[in-house]
């Protein structure tokens, strides 16, 4: 994830004005309004918290079924929720934190949230009881549960996974108390919530259907440690809540929140459909809208079809020229034009026995980073930016950082000293010279994933296949619109896609870049830069931070990790008649503020 980044601002077109049916003085929810949204991607996991459901396409839903202690609002200020409970540090040394969930907070079956949700969430997060090592499809990327157990974290190199003792558990039955190894500075944003139902979890795992029998297996198999029963535990929290379509029968229950919506309807590949909880929801915002819909939509052209059919009221493409021309010449219609903390990245794999592989090599690093190197080389990101990027932005570069934005303090810094001007500029020569002079033999066969449906990958996709085929590569069309699941999969050479950022932490990237990090799935170390991601994570010097994320930087360019290649413009599209809408460059961009979102009353 990206640091940082500088908020450009937000600048909103009115196309057309339109009477406004919702009245902004409503609070409630208000009867008979519904809203449909369009999204790139489809939902296909309930858990986000888990290397394979960590993904845009899956929070932005999860942001409407699921609450926490705290949330970023669109000026990527850090708000405290407390309708749903509250936090409180107690020591600094070592470093103490208390949640506690408020009394009447439920998830929507009735169940109340407490400290059994708490501690799974723990377990699951920190991965503290994890044994062994794991084990994934080479096909889908999915665990593969063996004989250990494995909480198939996400958030592990994050520094959450310094809590290593079982926390203690309040008299209330509605807190626990994290008690942190190291000091950590982004202690706010490691533990922000409940993640899935604990009583859902045991029933499947445990086969307990009483919610209060299942809650106290959970907390007897954590706290004692309980392997036989941690295990299934772990299996279902990490591959239990996956789901394309509307689950049915016995895993009904998988789309359990204690958010403000539920989810009543999915149908795989078209849309996912929430209803508004009344009575029994106290624990964050009141929404206002009763109905909303998501619609899976992987074109961005398509997307703004839509929007002008009326199909969908919103629409955040990925942005070009001509999406952001057709929608502007749809009556009706608002947009908003900012920078989004997503870049787009092209990665390689170290550890697949791929081309960028030293096992290639025979254990030659030398030899496998001279290939990467000539790659990187061969590669030109300005011929990209200039014919994709430019016509949106007429002041986009290519970046030229793997840890910071363009104006982020230490961007211009960390760019000039890094590295980053040997790669993407699309010297051919060079880059063959590179592999002479290392002993390679050329054509290299290169295994490229992205997005297959998603136009502007596919012509990048085009553009540095032609760029590298001049230095001896034969970039292979590995498109595939699971291309999510596959990450760390070991399917692939290289792969192109980007990084929402979700917070503004100084440790943000480390689960992307540490050896042990739960987004790493390129297979990449760096002894030296661990140790320096460990020192980040308990450095509260701002200038000793900066120090330490340029040293990584360099590294980065250094063993020729990847490059990242353009900062995200973002378009929301939206039909005038609503209110409420405001996006954030941050995860989950325009779903942020669902509460203030007010939508006309169908007659």
């Amino acid at each position: 994830m990206k640091l940082g980044a500088l908020s450009k601002g937000a600048v909103v077109a009115t196309v057309a004005a339109l009477s406004l049916a919702a009245c902004s003085a409503q609070t409630g929810v208000v009867e008979n309004t519904t809203m449909s949204v369009a999204w790139n991607q489809p939902l296909y996991s309930f858990n986000q918290n888990t290397t394979t459901g960590n993904a845009t396409a899956n929070a932005i839903v999860l942001n409407l079924t699921q609450q926490g202690f705290n949330y970023y609002d669109n000026e990527f200020t850090l708000q405290k929720n407390t309708d749903f409970g509250t936090y409180e540090k107690v020591s600094d040394d070592p470093l103490t934190v208390k949640y506690t969930i408020n009394e009447g907070v439920t998830w929507s079956d009735g169940v109340a949230v407490d400290a059994a949700d708490l501690l799974l969430n723990w377990a699951g997060l920190s991965g503290s009881l994890n044994e062994g090592e794991p084990a994934y499809d080479e096909e889908t990327g999915v665990l593969i549960p063996g004989s250990n157990v494995w909480f198939d974290s996400v958030a592990i190199g994050t520094g959450i996974e310094q809590v290593t003792q079982v926390p203690e558990v309040g008299d209330d039955g509605r807190s626990i108390t994290l008690v942190y190894d190291t000091p950590q500075v982004d202690w706010e944003l490691l533990f922000t919530g409940v993640g899935v139902p604990a009583h859902v979890v045991a029933k499947h795992g445990l086969n307990i259907s009483d919610p209060a029998e299942a809650k106290k297996a959970v907390l007897d198999a954590i706290q004692n440690k309980d392997t036989a029963k941690l295990k299934p535990l772990a299996d279902f929290w990490s591959i239990g809540f996956d789901a394309v379509e509307m689950p049915t029968g016995d895993k009904a229950d998988i789309t359990l929140g204690n958010g403000a919506y539920t989810v009543t309807d999915f149908k795989k590949d078209e849309y996912i459909t929430l209803t508004a909880r009344t009575d029994d929801y106290k624990a964050g915002p009141q929404p206002s809208v009763e109905t909303v819909t998501v619609r899976f939509i992987p074109d961005a052209m398509a997307s703004v079809t839509a929007l002008q059919n009326g199909e969908v009221a919103v629409t955040q493409p990925q942005a070009t020229t001509d999406v952001l021309d057709a929608a502007k010449k749809i009556d009706g219609v608002s947009i908003i034009q900012q920078e989004e903390w997503t870049y787009e990245h092209l990665d390689l794999v170290f550890n697949n026995g791929g081309p960028f592989d030293p096992a290639t090599y025979g254990g030659d690093e030398a030899k496998a980073l001279a290939v990467r190197q000539a790659f990187l080389t061969a590669i030109d990101t300005q011929e990209v930016v200039d014919k994709l990027i430019l016509p949106l932005n007429p002041d986009a570069k290519p970046l030229g950082s793997q840890l910071f934005l363009p104006g982020a303090e230490s961007y211009d810094a960390s760019a000039e000293a890094n590295g980053s001007a040997a790669f993407g500029k699309g010297d051919a020569e060079a880059a063959k010279k590179i592999l002479a002079d290392a002993g390679v033999t050329t054509p290299i066969d290169v295994n490229f994933l992205y997005g297959k449906s998603n136009t502007r990958r596919a012509q990048e996709y085009a553009l540095y296949a032609a760029q590298v085929e001049k230095a001896g590569f034969n970039l292979i069309d590995g498109g595939d619109d699971n291309w999510g699941a596959l990450l760390g999969s070991g399917t692939y050479d290289a792969s192109l896609f980007a990084w929402q950022s979700t917070s503004t932490g100084v440790t943000s990237s480390r689960a992307t870049f540490d050896t042990e990090g739960g987004n790493n799935f390129t297979g990449y170390s760096n002894t030296d830069s661990d140790k320096l991601w460990a020192e980040l994570s308990s450095t509260f010097d701002a200038d000793r931070q900066q120090e330490i994320l340029k040293t990584i930087d360099k590294s980065l360019y250094a063993d020729a990790y990847g490059v990242s290649v353009f900062a995200f413009p973002q378009i929301t599209a939206y039909n005038s008649e609503l209110e409420g809408i405001s996006s954030s460059g941050l995860s989950p961009t325009f779903f942020w503020n669902y509460w203030d979102w007010k939508a006309p009353v169908k007659e």
